[in-house]
């Protein structure tokens, strides 16, 4: 079998002309005819050349891998359990799932309360106003993602410096807009916003108090890349100070570019070289600059680099490091970056979880750890949770999130359109008889729920049904606090799930309880 998909998505809008009869080592049709007109893949190459790499409609989309891996969180079993009550009174008024707590902080000198133990990933395109905004009334961190600068039509740039960023101070404010006493919003920067001064302009200028230093560029590892249309984008951005391939500051170049006999512009983004020192020396320059919370994003990379980063991260007091598993790219990954590089997220969080535990033994203070790639729902979350324990405290949800704030978004539109699907039609006529939190959102911020986005009533809305499906799950194991959240609150299925996890399965538990009769 192959764990890869064929040569034709619906994330570069191909499709093979014989799906049912495919060879599975090429992922070509098996029968591969004169005839055809390209439907795949490999015909899409034949036109469009490098651009085939990226998705579909990026402008309009998220995307992830379609990579049946061969582990994930389905090969993992919740445990539960009918004795006791851990983090509460053994009180069957009190220990009921609605008073499970899920509250927790992060920040070692600066503790920030989340009312979930979630962090939204970063993002900068399609519904961000949503996006952040929902996140301020759910209370959880939010992550501005890299590169929003490049987007700025408003952006003033001084000797190479940012000196004004409407587009930023926008996300900013449509997180500050609905804060509530909970969350954050992070400021991510690449090394192409390092030389830009994104960030010292942000703590300085629009009250950033959180930031995230990226290892690696873009999606995860690779480069990030743009293809420009015309000269003149090109231009801009490399008179911003970004590298564009070829340059198109070149007068023949251009003169080609301009006679139709020129390559395609590429936008290119620079991977960071960061090293002990450069970072130290960065996170203290931070720290005078107002920083009060400085955190790490990186990706699945090989486990020595993840060893250096956890261990600088531990040397510098950062206060969280977000690790994110193989198969996601929402922005505009290349197809097959999202579908064969990297570490799944269940091996990944595996082996930051042995790192750490071996960290821990050797005197090490541990930074807070979140893990993403992948989680979507209530169960993914208690997963992540329980599989980390006790080292990683916060899972991410990404795709899921963005997903729920387009849609909440768009029902909106369709309600003021009376065009609301006939399925829809059984729950109402109206925002607050569609949206069931409108009422208890009306409770927290009064009269301006009438001038909500239903985007931001949407994500919302999602993160409360995660929230009482985390609780609910917390219960079943008699868990009433996320402290008491561990390993034992999972069985690995498969050979291969206990193998790569450590996790015992049910013969042994079995073992263990028949050791105490």
């Amino acid at each position: 079998m192959s764990y890869s998909p064929a040569l034709g998505t619906t994330v570069t809008n191909t499709h093979m002309r014989t799906p049912a009869h495919t060879s599975p080592f090429s992922g070509m049709c098996a029968v591969c005819t004169m005839e055809c007109t390209g439907t795949c893949e490999i015909g899409l190459s034949a036109l469009r050349g490098p651009e085939a790499t990226y998705p579909f409609a990026a402008d309009a989309s998220q995307f992830a891998s379609e990579k049946d891996y061969p582990l994930d969180f389905s090969h993992l079993s919740i445990n539960g359990r009918v004795f006791g009550a851990k983090g509460t009174t053994e009180d069957s008024d009190e220990a009921t799932y609605a008073k499970v707590g899920v509250e927790t902080t992060i920040g070692k000198k600066n503790p920030l309360k989340l009312r979930l133990p979630i962090i939204l990933p970063a993002m900068a395109k399609l519904n961000w106003q949503d996006y952040f905004a929902g996140a301020a009334m759910a209370g959880v961190l939010v992550v501005i993602g890299e590169d929003v600068v490049a987007k700025d039509k408003g952006l003033v740039l001084e000797n190479g410096r940012v000196t004004a960023a409407p587009l930023l101070a926008d996300m900013v404010g449509a997180f500050r807009k609905y804060e509530r006493g909970y969350g954050d919003i992070v400021l991510q920067a690449n090394e192409d916003d390092e030389r830009l001064g994104v960030l010292d302009y942000a703590l300085q200028h629009l009250g950033v108090k959180s930031v995230e230093l990226k290892f690696g560029q873009a999606a995860k590892g690779i480069q990030g890349m743009g293809l420009q249309k015309t000269l003149e984008d090109a231009l801009r951005l490399k008179n911003m100070g970004y590298l564009v391939f070829p340059d198109p500051t070149d007068p023949e170049v251009a003169a080609r570019f301009n006679e139709g006999k020129g390559p395609v512009f590429e936008k290119v983004g620079r991977l960071p070289m960061w090293d002990e020192g450069s970072l130290k020396k960065r996170i203290a320059e931070l720290r005078r600059l107002g920083a009060e919370r400085i955190c790490f994003k990186t990706g699945p990379f090989d486990p020595e680099d993840l060893v250096r980063i956890l261990k600088i991260a531990s040397e510098e007091e950062v206060d969280l490091v977000t690790l994110d598993g193989a198969g996601g790219g929402t922005g505009n990954s290349p197809v097959k970056m999202m579908n064969e590089w990297g570490i799944p997220t269940v091996v990944l969080e595996s082996l930051v979880y042995e790192i750490l535990k071996t960290m821990e033994a050797r005197g090490y203070a541990l930074p807070q750890v979140a893990i993403t790639g992948g989680f979507s729902m209530e169960d993914h979350v208690f997963k992540g949770l329980a599989l980390g324990a006790p080292y990683i405290s916060l899972v991410g949800i990404g795709r899921a999130a963005m997903a729920a704030a387009m849609t909440g978004k768009h029902i909106g539109t369709l309600l003021e359109a009376d065009e609301l699907p006939q399925p829809l039609k059984r729950l109402g006529g109206s925002v607050e008889e569609i949206f069931s939190q409108v009422k208890p959102l009306r409770a927290l911020y009064g009269d301006e729920v009438a001038v909500m986005s239903t985007g931001a009533i949407g994500l919302y809305s999602y993160l409360e049904r995660i929230s009482a499906g985390l609780r609910q799950l917390m219960a079943l194991n008699r868990k009433f606090d996320l402290s008491q959240v561990d390993r034992r609150d999972l069985v690995p299925l498969t050979a291969l799930a206990k193998e790569v996890t450590g996790l015992e399965d049910y013969a042994a538990l079995l073992r263990g309880a028949l050791d105490g009769l």
